[in-house]
Formats: C-alpha cells, sequence, structure tokens
C-alpha cells in the first residue's frame, strides 16, 4: 500500500510540473493603482504554481502603449517558450505581437484584443468581448428602468474600454454620454456628481471598472441623495460587492480576471511540455452579478481571486 501511495504521490508531482522548466512572460497594460490587475497577477502567480513555469509579469507604470510595445520586444529578445499579452491598442501594438509570432513565440491574449487576437497571430483568447458584455449590460439597465445614461471611462485610449460603452449604449437604447476621468476615484466620484447635478435626467451610471470607478459613482449618488440612480460596473471589487448586496447598486459585470492571468500561463506550459493548446478562445465572461449573489464573492473578491 505504501509503494501505491508513493507511485501516486509521484505520479501526481509529474503531472503537476513540467519535466523541464518552461519560461513564460506575461505583458500587461494594467496600471500599478488598478487593483483589477492584482487579481490577474494572482491568477498568473498560482498558474506558475501549478505548473512550474518560470514566469515574468511585466507592465507599465501607467497606461502607456509605447512602453508597453517595448516591453513585448524586450520579451521577445529573451526568445522564452510562450508569451501571454493584452491587446488595449491594435495598432500600436500589433507590429511587437507579430515580431514575436515571426521569432515562433507561442503567443495567447488575454483581457482585451478578442476581436485582433486571430489576426495577430495569438493561439487563441482568454477574456470576453467587451463589445458584447456592455450590450448585456445596457440591455439589463434598461429592463431596470433606466431612460438616460453616462459611461464612466477611466481609460481613454484603451479600445476595450470604448466597446464596453458602444455596447452598453447600443442595449440601453436610450441617450448615453462617456464621461472620460483620469484613473483617480476622487476625481471620477466629483465627475459623477457634476453629472448628476447638472442633469436629473440621467438615470443610469455604468462604470468600467468597480474600485476605481464603480465604488466612487456610488458615493456620488449616496452624496447627493439620489436613490433613483441605477449604478452598475464592469469588475468587481468588495466594497462594490457590498453596495450591490445592500442594494445601493444594481449589478457587477465579472469577467473572473484570475482565470485571464491563470488560463494562458497553464496553456502555454502544457504547450511547451506536451504540444497541447485549446482548439479556440475560451470566454471568461461576462456574467452579471446581482443582489442574489454578491454577498457570496465578497470574501473571494477581498482575496484577489474574484
Amino acid at each position: 500500500m505504501n509503494k501505491l501511495l508513493a507511485s501516486v504521490a509521484t505520479a501526481a508531482t509529474l503531472i503537476a510540473a513540467p519535466a523541464m522548466a518552461t519560461d513564460i512572460i506575461v505583458v500587461a497594460h494594467g496600471q500599478a493603482n488598478d487593483p483589477f490587475w492584482s487579481v490577474v497577477k494572482n491568477g498568473v502567480e498560482k498558474a506558475a504554481e501549478h505548473t512550474g513555469a518560470n514566469v515574468d509579469f511585466r507592465s507599465p507604470e501607467t497606461f502607456d502603449m509605447v512602453q508597453m510595445s517595448q516591453l513585448i520586444d524586450a520579451a521577445v529578445n529573451q526568445e522564452p517558450d510562450g508569451l501571454v499579452v493584452s491587446i488595449p491598442d491594435a495598432d500600436a501594438l500589433g507590429p511587437s505581437i507579430k515580431r514575436a509570432v515571426e521569432a515562433g513565440i507561442p503567443v495567447i491574449s488575454m483581457n482585451s484584443g478578442s476581436d485582433v487576437a486571430e489576426e495577430l497571430g495569438a493561439l487563441l483568447h482568454v477574456g470576453q468581448s467587451e463589445f458584447d458584455a456592455g450590450l448585456a449590460a445596457g440591455k439589463k439597465l434598461a429592463e431596470m428602468g433606466g431612460t438616460k445614461g453616462i459611461c464612466v471611462n477611466q481609460e481613454v485610449g484603451n479600445v476595450s474600454l470604448d466597446l464596453r460603452c458602444e455596447g452598453f449604449a447600443e442595449g440601453f437604447g436610450q441617450e448615453v454620454t462617456v464621461i472620460p476621468t483620469m484613473n483617480d476615484p476622487t476625481e471620477v466620484e466629483s465627475k459623477v456628481r457634476a453629472a448628476l447635478e447638472a442633469d436629473e435626467d440621467v438615470d443610469t451610471v455604468l462604470g468600467l471598472g468597480a474600485s476605481l470607478v464603480g465604488e466612487p459613482a456610488v458615493a456620488a449618488v449616496q452624496a447627493i441623495g439620489r436613490d433613483d440612480v441605477l449604478v452598475a460596473s464592469f469588475d468587481l471589487s468588495a466594497g462594490f460587492l457590498e453596495a450591490v448586496s445592500e442594494g445601493n447598486a444594481a449589478f457587477a459585470i465579472d469577467q473572473q480576471q484570475f482565470l485571464q492571468g491563470y488560463l494562458p500561463v497553464v496553456f502555454l506550459a502544457m504547450n511547451a511540455e506536451y504540444g497541447l493548446v485549446p482548439g479556440g478562445d475560451v470566454p471568461s465572461g461576462p456574467n452579471l452579478v446581482t443582489q442574489d449573489a454578491a454577498a457570496q464573492v465578497i470574501d473571494l473578491s477581498a482575496q484577489g481571486i474574484r
């Protein structure tokens, strides 16, 4: 029996960690102060632990496509066994990604770029269709009684966020104004409050990030006593989920970014070791988290998993 257990344990170890070390580099566009990306990084680190791969996570300090393309170029020069990239701007990053593909480096895109990944040569994409996610949010908010909305964009220039607002406007079917802000919750709260005070007909707010936009949007609504305003947000944070659970926000749109960090690393490790890779894109979202489900995922969000 002891020999059998030892054999099982050995086999499990071999499955869990590839026999040869695999070098994988992840280059993401997320800004350093955005908690969303810490969850992605947690997924990357857990995948490294599970596969035994050597994984290096890199990103610019701010939303900077020039710097990000330079990070991709530097990664290509290191000739890793696999490269994971987010693609918020295909025009800016496309040449660097194509250079990786031409160098024979397997590339998987995640989070943003689902519409351009294939043409740039990526094996597959792990994420959600941003337009479709915005469309679903817009339809839901219209069903809930919204008649005039604002879409708060905290990362102007990110094509994926533009697609979210476009999808929202189409699904909502009513007037929508895009409010551009910096990646600063204080500024977001001020601009949302100003928009609501300037036009009392605005009764719907869609944020594109939970902690940086969703939470301050809820604070703005509460500060001026507009309990008639529907607030929804992309992504999760413990604070925004609490607002949903308490009825102070409508819902959160979960794209499961932990999986966006975790799965590409696992796929590239398996590809390097065994030549195995999924045959198509993997949709990690969207999932609407409403009041009845919000409380169930607050703890996981606080842990950096949801």
